[in-house]
């Protein structure tokens, strides 16, 4: 014997809300980053610098002019940071001999490791209005490690845009076998975030996280951050 079947209206019913169920879980299963919007940094008031003390107490102070990045706005509302930094491109003040060891493979090794980045946990978009903990994978001299960096009290109603948002840490360098002037140098690593966006917010051309973003460089895509040359700040 067959077994009875629902009455054709139901059956039709019963298949229309199958296929709604169907369509919502799909929706929902689409992750966060595949309607995400971003905002690129705005050189003229973006800096990134780091310091570091000499075994004497003497403060060795340096910058990266080169760099790209941006914060994303994803899907469900929450905020992601990137910032990739050029190691080829660092400065220690005005010293060609301190600049030069910097880059070299006693230190960031540039030639190896091209690149410092850094990419944040989602988190709340008004964190950067209260200021607390911005947490994040950082990847620097082949090494990667969770590091947490702190982003303090703002000084306008709109960091970010009206003002800069000022995010600081400190990372020690041997986790990072950044082992080099062990008997000049001390082991922490000081990173000073000073940030402000550009007006205009951009779709992401490509569906795919920011994790996997980085590194590429779309320099003739006008939705995509470019990488930063040498005239930029």
């Amino acid at each position: 014997m067959n077994p009875a079947r629902p009455a054709p209206s139901r059956w039709r019913r019963l298949r229309s809300r199958v296929a709604a169920g169907a369509a919502f879980a799909a929706a929902f299963a689409c992750p966060a980053w595949a309607q995400s919007t971003f905002q690129v940094f705005d050189p003229d008031h973006t800096r990134f610098s780091f310091e570091l003390r000499t075994r004497w107490g003497q403060k060795v102070a340096g910058v990266f002019p080169r760099y790209d990045g941006e914060v994303t706005t994803l899907a469900d509302g929450r905020h992601q940071v990137r910032i990739r930094l050029a190691t080829a491109a660092v400065q220690l003040g005005d010293s060609e001999r301190y600049t030069r060891l910097a880059r070299g493979e006693r230190f960031f090794n540039a030639p190896l490791y091209p690149y410092i980045e850094f990419l944040s946990e989602p988190h709340a978009p008004d964190l950067v209005r209260t200021g607390g903990a911005l947490r994040g994978k950082l990847t620097l001299h082949g090494v990667s490690r969770m590091e947490t960096f702190v982003l303090g009290a703002p000084a306008c109603a709109r960091p970010g845009e009206d003002c800069d948002a000022i995010a600081q840490g400190s990372v020690s360098r041997y986790d990072y076998r950044l082992d080099g002037w062990q008997f000049a140098l001390g082991d922490r690593v000081r990173f000073t975030m000073q940030v402000r966006l550009k007006p205009g917010v951009f779709k992401h051309p490509e569906s795919k996280p920011a994790e996997a973003r980085s590194g590429e460089s779309h320099p003739g895509d006008p939705g995509r951050v470019p990488e930063r040359k040498e005239s930029f700040r």
